[in-house]
């Protein structure tokens, strides 16, 4: 495989770097306590999902995947499959106009997936997260439908 050549076709769109750099991952404690505190949880097949608007350049992703799931060797392969997963899509999701999301994703048991049906699971999960965050936002600008 050859370099392209400088100066190349100019309408060629440019590519999109799917990148998923260590800021980009929630590691602290103190981290994943906030999301899990701001109470937004959604399920849908074998996955869970926390969440919370964030103030970073865009969205993070924090993995809680318990022994329930199986060994060592089971959960990482979940792991490295649900962080493929989340960098493919990641320039997709919905996020709030000033950030995005911090998410933390836990699992239950369950048999493998492939890749896209962990990208289609989690992105459905976002979106219907992220909807429920814009009700919340609407809510907390007029708490006086709220109550009518």
């Amino acid at each position: 495989m050859t370099a392209p050549a400088e100066g190349g076709p100019s309408n060629q769109a440019p590519r999109r770097r799917l990148t998923f750099r260590p800021a980009d991952r929630i590691t602290h404690a103190n981290e994943f306590k906030a999301v899990f505190e701001a109470r937004m949880r959604k399920s849908r097949g074998p996955l869970l999902l926390f969440s919370k608007p964030n103030t970073a350049d865009g969205h993070r992703l924090g993995l809680s995947i318990s022994r329930r799931v199986g060994g060592a060797v089971r959960r990482n392969l979940l792991k490295r499959h649900i962080r493929e997963a989340f960098r493919l899509i990641r320039a997709d999701l919905p996020g709030p106009t000033d950030g995005g999301y911090d998410l933390v994703v836990s699992a239950v048991a369950h048999e493998p997936l492939t890749l896209s049906e962990y990208q289609d699971l989690l992105m459905s999960l976002v979106i219907i997260s992220h909807k429920d965050w814009q009700r919340r936002a609407a809510r907390a600008e007029n708490p006086s439908d709220a109550g009518d």
